[in-house]
């Protein structure tokens, strides 16, 4: 049976760690601190970081920029990790470097299926038959 707390959303401090871990992320990556040819060959966006309740792991969700190389940029990422842990904990004043995973963001995908979803022929109809009820005001 789930708690009530368990389907609550993150702390105001895991969420202020998470932007403040996101932020040191792109600076690094932005400024090419990584001698890595895939890295250095492609823009990585990191539009979101997530971070465990007790701020021990960090959950990167990257996308290299028009989304094309998706694996070969996040093995680069893991690849580099601990370099990257070293960066994020000279920016970020923690007791502890979190550990950092790096994960495929999928929003763009998601907003995509949706997307689809409303522009389907079926919705549609729905809309317009619904237009079609309400009276004029």
């Amino acid at each position: 049976m789930k708690k009530p707390s368990d389907t609550k959303g993150p702390s105001q401090r895991q969420s202020r760690v998470a932007e403040i871990v996101r932020h040191a992320l792109a600076e690094v990556l932005a400024r090419g601190d990584i001698a890595d040819p895939v890295l250095a060959s492609h823009v990585v966006t990191i539009p979101e970081v997530r971070m465990s309740p007790d701020l021990k792991l960090a959950t990167a969700y990257v996308m290299p920029l028009g989304g094309k190389d998706e694996k070969p940029v996040i093995e680069a990422l893991d690849r580099h990790k601990k370099v990257l842990r070293t960066a994020v904990a000279r920016r970020v004043n923690l007791k502890f470097a979190p550990d950092l995973r790096f994960l495929r963001d999928e929003t763009f995908d998601e907003m995509a299926r949706i997307d689809a979803i409303l522009r389907s022929e079926k919705v549609q109809r729905d809309i317009a038959s619904k237009a079609a009820e309400e009276p004029e005001a």
